[in-house]
């Protein structure tokens, strides 16, 4: 919306994103210094005053509150003084602003129906995603633009900055703000000190599956976390695919588009399966990602202490590590292969023209790229074993945003070579490009071994 105007592009540009970062610091900072103070004991002394603990968490939750007003005026301080107009500046700021203090609210409420702060963060984080998928599927799908009303950056889009500057919006999102923030703090006053509405089991029967070996004791470890990274990288993927004809037939008819997404790396979106090419393409950031996480568990679990009474038992190291990487690889394959049914499963249900083998093989075009972020989390596992998550996911986080740069900056064309993703074929769009993805397969374990040679000789971090 509203693309000719200069507020209205940057709005386009930064709007979301900046969303997205202000609710993420909100609720984190709510649920850190409400549930998590409490648990560490630090409100006892205060708690057994005169101040009740309603009271405590109303004022916390204030002092948020004026944190995103503060963001928010930055905000619309920045689009004034770069010559926008003030009254677009003004409702977008303050959706802005009101974004982060709904987030602060709903990680104030999480922490009172939720007895530990991961929980509690967890759950707040969940209602973030989920209000970004409702915000995606109102945006994308007309016949279901009223889910944007029940998200709060869907409701930050219907202000229309520069465009018509809607007030409706942002008075349901105060009146969502004031419902959430009254809402904790009468839950606060309802429960026990330390204590929350949905409590953990004291108690549970003993899980003995998958105890039996070092291999399956790996694959027990990887269960929980894919399938967290499953539902999250699949529900993206099947809006993807339900989207797919629309952003085609929108590019189609917007050239002026489709060359702006082109000089950001993005080619080949007239088509489904371009577009799916495409966005397969970006597939490969959360699988690398996925991968280093899963070996910086192992270093973390050697840094604190957890493997010590494991070593002491007749059990090579080599052996640690084969079971674990083993057990990577396969979650990558099922993760990619979640994301390409995902996306067949999308375009299915719309419609498009494409295949379950070619979403299948646009999804696991990217698994070079996974493998050569495995090979450089075990070659950080042995050498540099602080930094196995960083350098882990560099192949796909740093390959992809190398491509971009060189793409826009000018540099010399060998540069933008030096990324993995410049040897990726457009699958299913071009065939894929076995030469390079066995080159890639080839680095990978090369640097594995590497890995490996350095974590038998180190010793543990203890």
């Amino acid at each position: 919306m509203a693309l000719d105007d200069a507020g209205g592009f940057a709005v386009w540009r930064t709007g979301t994103a900046l969303a997205v970062v202000l609710a993420v610091w909100a609720l984190l900072a709510a649920t850190r210094i409400t549930r998590g103070e409490e648990d560490a004991g630090r409100w006892d002394l205060l708690l057994a005053g005169r101040v009740p603990v309603t009271t405590v968490v109303a004022r916390h939750v204030a002092v948020l509150a004026a944190a995103s007003l503060v963001a928010g005026s930055a905000v619309f301080a920045g689009l004034v003084a770069a010559g926008a107009a003030v009254g677009g500046a003004a409702v977008h700021s303050a959706g802005m602003a009101l974004c982060g203090v709904f987030f602060a609210a709903v990680g104030a409420m999480t922490a009172q129906v939720f007895a530990t702060r991961a929980s509690a963060s967890g759950a707040a984080v969940a209602v973030l995603g989920i209000g970004m998928l409702l915000r995606m599927v109102g945006d994308g799908v007309a016949a279901l633009g009223w889910l944007r009303w029940l998200s709060p950056f869907g409701l930050m889009a219907l202000t229309r900055p520069y465009d018509g500057n809607r007030i409706w919006p942002l008075m349901v999102l105060v009146a969502a703000c004031l419902a959430l923030v009254t809402g904790a703090a009468g839950a606060a006053g309802r429960r026990d000190i330390r204590d929350g509405y949905l409590r953990s089991p004291s108690g549970r029967a003993p899980r003995m599956w998958l105890l039996g070996s070092v291999q399956a004791f790996a694959v027990r470890r990887l269960v929980r976390p894919l399938a967290a990274w499953s539902a999250g990288v699949g529900a993206y993927y099947l809006l993807i695919g339900v989207l797919a004809v629309s952003m085609t037939d929108f590019l189609t008819g917007n050239p002026r588009f489709a060359d702006l997404a082109a000089q950001a790396g993005f080619t080949g979106l007239g088509t489904v399966r371009g577009y799916a090419a495409t966005l397969f393409a970006l597939l490969a950031v959360p699988a690398g990602a996925f991968v280093a996480v899963r070996l910086a568990t192992l270093a973390a679990d050697e840094a604190g202490r957890r493997l010590i009474l494991l070593y002491a038992q007749p059990l090579t190291r080599a052996r640690m590590l084969t079971a674990e990487i083993a057990a990577a690889l396969g979650g990558v394959i099922v993760l990619t292969t979640v994301a390409g049914l995902a996306t067949w499963s999308g375009t299915q249900a719309v419609g498009a023209d494409l295949g379950l083998l070619a979403a299948l093989a646009g999804a696991w075009n990217v698994l070079p790229v996974a493998f050569l972020c495995l090979g450089a989390g075990v070659l950080a596992l042995g050498w540099a074993p602080r930094a196995v998550a960083v350098l882990g996911s560099l192949p796909a986080a740093g390959g992809f945003l190398l491509k971009v740069v060189a793409e826009r900056s000018g540099l010399p064309a060998w540069v933008g070579q030096l990324s993995p993703f410049a040897h990726l074929a457009a699958v299913p769009d071009d065939p894929v490009n076995w030469s390079a993805a066995f080159l890639m397969t080839a680095v990978a374990a090369l640097a594995a071994a590497a890995g490996a040679i350095g974590y038998q000789l180190r010793d543990l971090r203890t």
